[in-house]
């Protein structure tokens, strides 16, 4: 069974890095597009960035120039790099694998079970 375990988050303050790393099993990850979403209290769960089978990165206008997606496909794994995290970066993070898209951002269909980042002011 498809299964993706995140880690990684934590308390920070304004200004400072994170990284968010994701453990994938079940699957065959290298041939799978890969992506990172998040959901603060009160709002709709979104995309942040996905990372295709070739390596080709998309990000939300809100995280681009701060945040970095890669992959490790020997490791199996997914990387969220969060540079100069904002409090409005306060959410739940998710990771995701799916069905990728050429012209958008793919369309997830397994979720991990999500890891708490917050930033504070």
């Amino acid at each position: 069974q498809v299964q993706l375990v995140e880690s990684g988050g934590g308390l920070v303050q304004a200004g400072e890095s994170l990284r968010l790393s994701c453990v994938a099993s079940g699957f065959i990850f290298r041939i799978n597009v890969m992506g990172w979403y998040r959901q603060a209290p009160g709002k709709q769960r979104e995309v942040i960035a996905d990372i295709s089978s070739s390596g080709s990165t998309k990000y939300a206008e809100s995280v681009k120039g701060r945040f970095t997606i890669s992959r490790d496909n020997a490791k199996n794994t997914v990387y969220l790099q969060m540079n100069s995290l904002k409090p409005e970066d306060t959410a739940v993070y998710y990771c995701a694998t799916g069905f990728q898209s050429d012209s958008s951002f793919m369309r997830p269909t397994f979720w991990g079970q999500g890891t708490q980042v917050t930033v504070s002011s």
